[in-house]
């Protein structure tokens, strides 16, 4: 039972536009992703929501071309966004405002039940999950597209992302939503627009607390982003202690990746096989760079912040190997299952399920899902029905 259910739901979604966002949480939660909310059956991550049924209709539905009508059912902690607030807050009903507000804390946070301040507390806690939750995104290279208020979950969930893309060529401008050609939501712009929408959601709750306490919790994103980033990072790059540098070390290492447009996942996985006292294990990663000379010079740097925090190769690359997926999901594997599902073969569906189940672990006769697309999907323009 359990095996028919999921093989339907997600090639139901595939062939409709859904399946992207079943797969999309398997390989982001997988890989470490955090908090989001569909078909995820084994996860590190603390908030589990699901995809409970993909149904499949059978009437013709005409967004940019004639589709067949799905839909995606999802269960999750709550699906109350920032968006809920705002709505009670633009109709003037306080009255209103102030019940759901209660009703998520006593729901979900509800050692603030009892406080005087548990809206403030509320919204302090919000600002913090979306800070981190911004950070998870930008470790993986996960660019959501449609970053609204109304998707934006109060529990630091991810929710309701349409053209969404794992980035391959490190471009931090990209945007993979056909209706944002000015990148209002590109991968770049995503920790900024998380702040804007706290804020959004802090105007909204204005009066279910001081002016000051709601200020103070805007207050706390910028610091709770920065800390997670640069845990995330400094894992990636698979050192145990943070010092001062290290940030540097980063923004060396992101500007190669820019300027050669270097493949997020790949790079980061290659990196891995540093080590401190050989230099000629670079060949994959140096591959990966035009600028040679610059791409030495970064990594005779990374080699002595590794040599000063002492440790064994093999240990660290164990570690790196365990937050740098070797697959993720990409646009050509999805189209391409999508393609097949379309002439009722869902051997792919099935081959990209089991895959990222594992992404981090090699599996052998699955080389292609590691392998940027040939075809400039990577870079192409979607939509919600994509």
């Amino acid at each position: 039972m359990k095996t028919a259910i999921l093989r339907y739901a997600l090639v139901a979604a595939l062939m409709f536009g859904a399946t992207a966002q079943a797969q999309v949480f398997r390989a982001y939660l997988a890989s470490g992703g955090s908090d989001a909310n569909a078909c995820s059956l084994v996860s590190p991550c603390r908030l589990l929501p699901r995809a409970l049924a993909v149904v499949a209709g059978s009437e013709p539905v005409q967004r940019e071309t004639l589709e067949r009508a799905a839909t995606i059912i999802r269960v999750a902690p709550s699906h109350v966004r920032f968006g809920t607030f705002e709505s009670f807050a633009w109709r003037r009903q306080p009255e209103q405002l102030r019940s759901l507000a209660d009703h998520v804390v006593e729901a979900h946070f509800p050692e603030f039940a009892a406080l005087p301040d548990r809206h403030a507390r509320l919204l302090e806690e919000v600002s913090v999950r979306t800070a981190r939750l911004m950070a998870a995104w930008q470790a993986v290279g996960f660019v959501h597209g449609v970053m609204n208020t109304d998707n934006m979950s109060v529990l630091g969930l991810t929710l309701d992302y349409g053209p969404f893309a794992f980035m391959e060529g490190f471009i931090p401008g990209f945007a993979p939503n056909h209706s944002d050609p000015w990148g209002r939501y590109a991968y770049a712009q995503q920790p900024a627009v998380g702040e804007w929408n706290v804020g959004m959601l802090a105007n909204a709750m204005a009066s279910l607390m001081e002016r000051e306490r709601a200020q103070a919790a805007l207050d706390g994103f910028a610091p709770a982003y920065e800390a997670a980033y640069a845990a995330r990072m400094r894992t990636k790059l698979g050192l145990r202690d943070a010092r001062p540098a290290d940030a540097d070390l980063l923004d060396g290492l992101l500007a190669l990746l820019a300027e050669d447009r270097a493949d997020w996942s790949l790079a980061w996985r290659a990196l891995g096989g540093i080590t401190v006292a050989d230099a000629t294990d670079t060949r994959s990663f140096a591959a990966l760079f035009t600028r040679r000379e610059a791409c030495e010079a970064w990594l005779a740097a990374y080699r002595a912040r590794l040599a000063s925090e002492g440790g064994d190769d093999a240990e660290r690359r164990a570690r790196m190997d365990r937050v740098n997926p070797r697959y993720v999901l990409r646009t050509h594997l999805a189209q391409r299952a999508i393609e097949a599902a379309e002439r009722d073969d869902y051997s792919e569906v099935d081959r990209l399920f089991r895959v990222l189940q594992r992404p981090f672990d090699v599996q052998p006769g699955a080389e292609d899902c590691a392998l940027p697309s040939a075809d400039g999907s990577a870079t192409a323009s979607l939509s919600c029905s994509s």
